[in-house]
């Protein structure tokens, strides 16, 4: 049936049975007609990655709260495309991606498949938020998002975004947040990111671990800054990395 209510396609990369999908869900479902779309099992760090030699298919679930539920055997960009081609019947007036468990914070937007899915819905033109709580507990409580989705999600629906623009919301692990701050990524690097193991035929094997190394952990011009102290962090981002300044600078270089 036609409906004035705008669209609002949900999605994650922890998988379609993943809690923050379904409080994501409870948070906005009063402020529009909501499709979820989401991985079959967990995308973590695939980034923007889509499946090129993969047969994809969409499987439909039980809804929850009044939303559609589908699962894709594909990442959190998949899902977005071909929920798209394959699965809504209109285009999506917005675009929200997780809750996700674990930060998204600092550069993790290179790797992140939360984002992913946002700079995708950005590139289409829709106004797209990630959202990322900071505890990979899924048995932790999510309630301190709820204000923080509440109110972003409001404000952009009113107000919408800038031209290019989507925004990665970081929520620290706590049981209430002491506000929110529009910020920019801390910048840092990542340090000891494998565990070395040994199987039981002598061979060495790597597992992914590591830390975030934050190199102005004093700045507070900065996302890391704020979760730190209990508060949102708000990055504006967008998906060209063009370094537009350094046009000039380069060509100089390259004579």
């Amino acid at each position: 049936m036609p409906t004035n209510r705008p669209l609002i396609l949900i999605t994650n990369d922890d998988s379609v049975f993943a809690p923050g999908l379904h409080l994501l869900i409870d948070y906005v479902k009063s402020m529009g007609d909501v499709v979820a779309i989401a991985p079959d099992a967990p995308h973590s760090g695939q980034s923007s990655a889509i499946s090129v030699n993969k047969v994809l298919q969409i499987n439909r679930h039980e809804d929850y709260n009044g939303a559609a539920i589908y699962s894709v055997n594909g990442t959190p960009v998949d899902c977005v495309k071909l929920g798209m081609h394959a699965v809504l019947d209109r285009r999506p007036d917005f675009i929200l991606s997780g809750i996700n468990h674990g930060s998204n914070s600092g550069n993790s937007i290179i790797y992140s498949g939360t984002m992913g899915a946002v700079l995708e819905g950005c590139m289409l033109g829709i106004p797209s938020i990630g959202y990322s709580f900071h505890s990979h507990n899924q048995a932790y409580s999510l309630e301190a998002c709820r204000e923080v989705v509440e109110k972003i999600t409001s404000r952009v629906m009113e107000q919408g975004l800038p031209s290019d623009i989507c925004l990665n919301v970081n929520i620290p692990k706590c049981s209430k947040v002491e506000g929110i701050k529009v910020t920019r990524a801390a910048r840092g690097f990542w340090t000891e990111e494998y565990a070395e193991y040994v199987d039981p035929h002598g061979k060495p094997f790597y597992w992914l671990t590591g830390k975030f190394h934050n190199v102005e952990p004093d700045n507070p011009e900065t996302d890391l800054y704020w979760t730190d102290r209990g508060y949102a962090s708000v990055v504006p981002c967008r998906p060209d990395q063009s370094a537009v300044n350094e046009i000039g600078l380069i060509s100089d270089l390259l004579g």
